[in-house]
């Protein structure tokens, strides 16, 4: 049994709760717990992630060049269009500088409280052969 195991990613904001809910709709989960500074929550495929009070918490620039990207967050998605209206109708924007007309393998995007993600194409697999 290993001596340590991986945790959760945990974002810093000023309101967990309204942030949490953004990620459970944006990820069709559930809340594990809860408590007057840290919202956890699970995802239906398993993903943990925890956002923690911190009154002053500002989100990164990203992309900005001033300040380098600290951290951001990957989700797999069939869909790209379909992804982006449902982080739109959510709450998110797009951060992306892309044109935005055509299809791209992935697209940036900020949550409501302006920490950064990426949703990008799930990999396509080959049939197997023989």
């Amino acid at each position: 049994m290993p001596l340590v195991k991986a945790g959760l990613v945990v974002l810093d904001c000023a309101e967990p709760e309204k942030l949490a809910q953004f990620y459970l709709e944006l990820l069709e989960g559930e809340t594990v717990a809860a408590s007057a500074n840290l919202v956890e929550v699970r995802g239906a495929d398993g993903v943990r992630l925890a956002f923690r009070r911190d009154a002053n918490a500002t989100p990164p620039s990203w992309p900005r060049p001033e300040n380098s990207l600290q951290a951001h967050l990957d989700f797999l998605v069939d869909d790209l269009d379909a992804a982006e209206r449902r982080i739109v109708g959510l709450g998110g924007r797009p951060v992306d500088t892309k044109d935005a007309t055509g299809r791209y393998e992935e697209r940036g995007y900020a949550d409501p409280a302006g920490h950064s993600f990426t949703v990008r194409l799930v990999p396509p697999v080959a049939p197997k052969q023989g």
